[in-house]
């Protein structure tokens, strides 16, 4: 429901106040920062090809291997869009797939030796942005954060199921 208000009771100080405290624009601000430090680094180290929103799909990748249904499941996109992208990671190298001995209609994906050696390269890249975190906050205050997001995700994911 729309709510109207008058030029005189919107107070911008106010606005500002609960926009710089907001989670989802926080959460944005250091993904994009994140994003934005470690996908040059990985460019500068051969994976010219590489995005960062990549991750969500092969870090989900298992070293048994996955099927396109379950990572499609974890990484939150439909079955059709897992598709894609994995013709995608395939086509660019990071992955390969072979056909289910349990079900010959769905393949396994696996990670290649690229795929392995991009998350080589990126816990470098990963380390040297944590270091930066480090120095803003300090080293306890910034495991502190870290332990608080994995508390977070992990009962707030178990509720989902």
């Amino acid at each position: 429901m729309f709510v109207e208000i008058d030029k005189e009771s919107f107070d911008f100080n106010q606005y500002r106040t609960v926009r710089e405290r907001s989670i989802g624009r926080i959460f944005w601000r250091l993904k994009r920062y994140t994003s934005n430090f470690i996908e040059p680094r990985l460019h500068a180290l051969g994976y010219t090809d590489f995005k960062m929103s990549y991750l969500m799909f092969l870090s989900n990748i298992e070293e048994s291997g996955i099927t396109n249904n379950e990572l499609a499941k974890r990484a939150c996109v439909t079955k059709q869009m897992m598709s894609k992208i994995v013709g995608l990671l395939e086509t660019e190298g990071y992955i390969y797939t072979e056909k289910n001995p349990n079900d010959s209609r769905s393949s396994i994906i696996f990670l290649n030796e690229r795929g392995k050696a991009l998350f080589v390269n990126l816990k470098s890249c990963m380390q040297e942005a944590r270091e930066k975190f480090d120095l803003i906050v300090g080293h306890e205050r910034m495991e502190q954060v870290v332990d608080t997001m994995v508390e977070l995700v992990n009962k707030l994911e178990s509720e989902e199921q």
